[in-house]
């Protein structure tokens, strides 16, 4: 791709030496009406979960309160309140939410409890990881980057892991490169996928069955906890587990033991699992769906692997990386022609990383002119969602193909282009950072 002589063009397109970590504003909350262990919290941390549950950050002794009530995330550049499925209610100036970007001071209400919340001076480091690989998994952006660093760290150590994410987002990459960078990879690394195995013949595939267990069991058959033994099981879509077999799994969990199906004694595992869930487990926790200790027990550590929205700016190496992968297939050199990326960046992506494989797949096998780049624009409200998360999403769409469409039309020129939008320099490149629309490693004005 030519580049246009542009000062502010060259600092999108080449890329820094990468940060080490970048900085998040801090925010605090204080316990205003109810009593808990503590009072007082001040954290810029990516995700700190309210409730009654003593393994929540911030512990509400109060009945009315879930034991995990809601939380407040970090999304994009916005502090987001998120109600997790709770019995009485988040409530913010009066109102019942389930979802809201919160402004800079509020006072939230769960159960009979109030927190207040505010922003505070200061901030805190996000460390990054160097690469812009881990494994198989790829990203330039600080938001996978960041990921990567908490996947490396958490490698190093024997720590249960639960991956949460959409579909399509990279969880079994991610929990094959979290094996590849453990004192484990030389061992097995088994997949059980709970969603897609009926409920009868789980329990065997996980925990195994003796000759004679069951009809049909003409012979002894391990399964797979002893198959990963000195190694990593990774339980793909963990929250379709049925609720009769959880107890078996937090057995495992709590003891490192199996029994198969018809077997007299317990066989002892040495193996390290890795969860992973498109569902919130917070919410099926609440709803009495998912065993409280169960989820406690695979989030040890927890690590969310963002949607491409949120890092758009991944999609032009990602799909150089999918075409090379091609080139060294079919030994032939595919390129894409200029600006392809750019409209490949104004698609929604809803079935993610994978989504954007199989286009990749389809404009090699079909030619460029075959594939539609650009998703249609929808022809009528999201009627089936709640008003204000129907108008988030159009208003998100609309703000993220405006700001690719008008940056394409003046050639990546930020000042040209914010002066064409008629906003302010500063509020344009906010809005590019809240949709991952800059690259790590360009300067902030």
């Amino acid at each position: 791709m030519t580049l246009p002589a542009s000062e502010e063009l060259t600092k999108i397109n080449i890329r820094a030496e990468p940060p080490i970590a970048v900085q998040r504003r801090r925010f605090r909350l204080r316990l205003e009406r109810g009593t808990g262990p503590r009072t007082d919290l001040t954290s810029g941390e990516e995700r700190i979960i309210i409730g009654r549950g003593p393994q929540a950050d911030l512990v509400i002794d109060d009945e009315a309160v879930s034991r995990i009530h809601c939380e407040i995330v970090w999304e994009n550049d916005s502090l987001v309140l998120r109600d997790l499925g709770s019995k009485n209610g988040t409530w913010l100036a009066g109102i019942r939410v389930r979802e809201v970007c919160l402004p800079a001071e509020a006072r939230i209400g769960i159960g009979d409890a109030e927190v207040a919340f505010g922003m505070v001076s200061g901030v805190e480091e996000l460390r990054l990881h160097p690469d812009s690989r881990f494994g198989r998994l790829i990203g330039e952006s600080n938001v996978m980057r960041a990921v990567f660093d908490r996947l490396a760290r958490i490698a190093a150590r024997d720590t249960t892991l639960l991956l949460e994410g959409e579909s399509g987002t990279g969880k079994e990459l991610a929990a094959e490169a979290v094996h590849e960078a453990s004192v484990r990879r030389d061992g097995p690394f088994v997949v059980v996928d709970c969603g897609s195995i009926p409920r009868t013949l789980l329990e065997a595939e996980l925990f195994g069955h003796e000759r004679g267990a069951y009809t049909g069991a003409s012979q002894a058959r391990p399964g797979a906890f002893v198959r990963a033994n000195g190694g990593t099981i990774f339980l793909d879509e963990v929250g379709e587990l049925d609720i009769d077999l959880q107890p078996r799994l937090l057995r495992v969990l709590e003891r490192r033991e199996v029994k198969p199906i018809g077997g007299a004694q317990p066989i002892n595992v040495d193996v390290r699992i890795i969860a992973a869930t498109n569902r919130d487990l917070r919410r099926d926790v609440n709803r009495g769906a998912f065993r409280e200790d169960l989820y406690y027990r695979l989030a040890v550590a927890c690590v969310r692997l963002p949607p491409l929205r949120e890092r758009v700016n991944d999609i032009p190496i990602l799909v150089k990386n999918f075409l090379e992968e091609h080139s060294r297939r079919d030994a032939v050199e595919y390129a894409l022609e200029d600006g392809v990326a750019q409209r490949l960046m104004m698609r929604p992506w809803p079935g993610n990383v994978r989504e954007l494989r199989n286009v990749v797949e389809q404009i090699v096998a079909f030619g460029i002119e075959e594939v539609s780049l650009v998703e249609a624009p929808e022809q009528a409200a999201p009627i089936d969602l709640p008003f204000k998360v129907a108008k988030a999403q159009l208003v998100e769409r609309f703000e993220r193909e405006y700001l690719v469409s008008v940056l394409a039309q003046h050639g990546g020129n930020i000042t040209a282009a914010a002066s064409a939008a008629e906003l302010d320099r500063v509020h344009f490149l906010r809005l590019l950072d809240r949709y991952g629309l800059r690259k790590s490693g360009t300067r902030s004005a």
